[in-house]
């Protein structure tokens, strides 16, 4: 679904991606996680093309060079970590902006539009909200919003920029239960950055460890969450819980 390598980029002298490689499946979900300033919004932006470093990228085979913004959209869905809204904005009314790639001319839309945002609104639990304005609804609401608005653009991929900001405990759990059925059920290519290691542990198929905009490690869970690795990237000495099974390890930061 996506392939790319050799990615840099940098704000002017400053590099903030260096000789990045990663890769997204269909049906899998890819979790970047690193400190604040390692490079994981950066490194999002430039995989959608929104910024324009060296290296190679393509969605479904084809060079990101040769895709239009509406092709892309049709594919791809992007959250970014502080999305834009009108306040003043009607729920619904953001939810229907997820099928802009999919308008008619002069931006009328079709039953199936309406269809899907239906079908949107009631698997995030957004039914009661629809004529709520979006700065009547908490934080957390608004963040099921943007999500709503991404899953209306039925995309193959999602690009995920810190989506559990905002969210308590349960709806954090309730959302990464949600992106894995997306994921298994549908065949959706997910990639989220994330602070939250123990839960990227949890639901990740992949993981993405960047240090200074550079991939300190990448594999699957088990493979890369070790303490001299994590103690390196994010400059803290950490403790590792074995758990039964075959799962992720619990990361506690030493005090």
């Amino acid at each position: 679904m996506l392939e790319s390598s050799a990615l840099s980029f940098a704000y002017g002298p400053a590099p903030v991606l260096r000789d990045v490689s990663l890769s997204l499946a269909s049906g899998q979900v890819v979790a970047l996680l690193g400190p604040n300033g390692s490079g994981k919004s950066t490194l999002i932006k430039v995989l959608l093309g929104h910024l324009r470093g060296q290296g190679h990228i393509a969605w479904e085979g084809r060079d990101i060079g040769s895709w239009s913004h509406r092709q892309l959209a049709r594919h791809v869905a992007y959250l970014p970590q502080s999305p834009a809204f009108d306040q003043e904005a009607k729920i619904g009314d953001v939810l229907r902006l997820g099928r802009a790639p999919y308008w008619l001319a002069f931006g009328l839309e079709s039953q199936r539009d309406l269809e899907i945002v239906a079908r949107v609104s009631r698997l995030l639990d957004l039914g009661d909200l629809l004529d709520r304005r979006m700065d009547e609804i908490s934080g957390g609401q608004r963040q099921r919003v943007f999500l709503g608005r991404c899953l209306a653009q039925e995309p193959r991929a999602l690009l995920l920029d810190e989506p559990n900001t905002f969210l308590d405990l349960r709806h954090q759990v309730e959302l990464c239960r949600l992106l894995r059925d997306l994921a298994g059920r549908d065949g959706m290519g997910i990639l989220m950055a994330s602070h939250d290691l123990n839960m990227a542990a949890t639901f990740a198929d992949h993981l993405v460890i960047l240090k200074d905009g550079a991939v300190a490690a990448q594999g699957p869970p088990g493979s890369v969450l070790h303490r001299e690795i994590l103690s390196d990237v994010f400059g803290l000495k950490m403790e590792l819980l074995k758990r039964p099974g075959n799962k992720a390890p619990v990361i506690i930061p030493e005090m």
